[in-house]
């Protein structure tokens, strides 16, 4: 049981007595360390240590203790702290810092607010729950806890066509790392939705900031529905347009802890940012086709300029997608899209 958590926050620089007092339990997790043990070996007094150990409870750990024998760490908690983020992540970049919040109204705003400072390059921010959260085109995601919301700030040194392409990447860069994981592959659905049997599993959504033809930072909104109650979160949902149902990881059954996923779609999302800024675009392009359950499907697309109806061919250098409507090709930036069955 997770206690006093409501609107707390934690980042990676917070709480380093706290922290290596877990360290060492995690570390250690097969034996009972006593108090004294670990003041000695971390230079924190008893009381200290005390104090620690009570307050890593409180965040959802759980620890055995016994009279004579000390601590032992018997499970880690599910929560996504920062420490958890950065712990033996291999990036060089993405995700090295972290912050958590209890209650969010959106990891977009916050991350946003938090992206011109150059220091956030690459920091991660999470929140077990969003009151706002935010979709694509102002609609709202249901955000409830069991799930993984996070927004993820760079300050990328590449043009604004690779931008583009750079949310299609990154629903690329999720599929993989659920793949890995969990040993099933997700489809992509234009722009950057990913399914499980036709319905979503995860969206993406990207804020740019744009000073005349550079990019200046760029926030990616992340919504992954871990272990959420489908029912529920349908109820809300389905009289929104183009609704097309709710999946969840936790249908699959598998032992698979929510940093687990965080941790291998920061990795998987680092090399594809890498070669984004190389501007290798034609292997992330030829993956994604190959993963989408949109190219070659007859598609109705709600746009600025109106309705294209037609079968979605491929997609263009920069991730636009291209419609062939009356034999004609239509090159389509951003819409609403529906597959149709014919």
């Amino acid at each position: 049981m997770v206690n006093n958590l409501i609107n707390q926050s934690y980042n990676s620089f917070d709480s380093p007595g706290l922290v290596k007092v877990l360290t060492f339990l995690q570390t250690h997790n097969t034996e009972y360390l006593s108090g004294q043990d670990l003041s000695d070996v971390l230079r924190i007094s008893r009381v200290a240590i005390w104090k620690h150990i009570k307050k890593i409870e409180d965040l959802g750990y759980v620890i055995e203790s016994r009279q004579k024998l000390g601590y032992k760490l018997v499970s880690n908690s599910d929560l996504l702290f920062p420490w958890e983020i950065t712990s033996n992540l291999k990036t060089e970049l993405i995700g090295q810092h972290a912050y958590y919040f209890d209650t969010l109204d959106s990891t977009q705003n916050q991350a946003l607010k938090m992206a011109g400072d150059v220091t956030n390059n690459g920091s991660v921010i999470v929140a077990s729950k969003q009151t706002g959260g935010k979709g694509r085109g102002g609609r709202k995601w249901i955000s409830p806890k069991g799930g993984i919301w996070m927004s993820i700030i760079l300050q990328p040194n590449f043009d604004i066509s690779i931008a583009t392409l750079f949310p299609i990447a990154s629903s690329l860069a999720l599929s993989i790392a659920i793949e890995k994981l969990f040993f099933i592959r997700p489809e992509l659905k234009w722009p950057n939705d990913l399914t499980i049997k036709g319905k979503k599993l995860a969206g993406m959504l990207v804020d740019a900031s744009l000073e005349s033809n550079r990019i200046e930072n760029l926030v990616l909104g992340v919504g992954i529905n871990f272990d959420v109650n489908v029912k529920e979160v349908e109820k809300d949902l389905k009289q929104t347009p183009n609704f097309y149902g709710v999946a969840s990881l936790s249908m699959e059954k598998k032992k698979i802890k929510p940093i687990q996923l965080v941790q291998t779609f920061l990795v998987e999302l680092e090399k594809i940012y890498k070669s984004l800024v190389a501007r290798q675009t034609n292997k992330i392009i030829s993956e994604w086709t190959s993963r989408s359950s949109t190219i070659g499907k007859n598609v109705e697309l709600h746009t600025g300029d109106g309705k294209i109806k037609g079968k979605a061919i491929k997609i263009d250098d920069d991730g636009a997608l291209i419609v062939l409507e009356d034999n004609k090709p239509k090159r389509v930036i951003a819409g609403d899209i529906v597959h149709l069955s014919k």
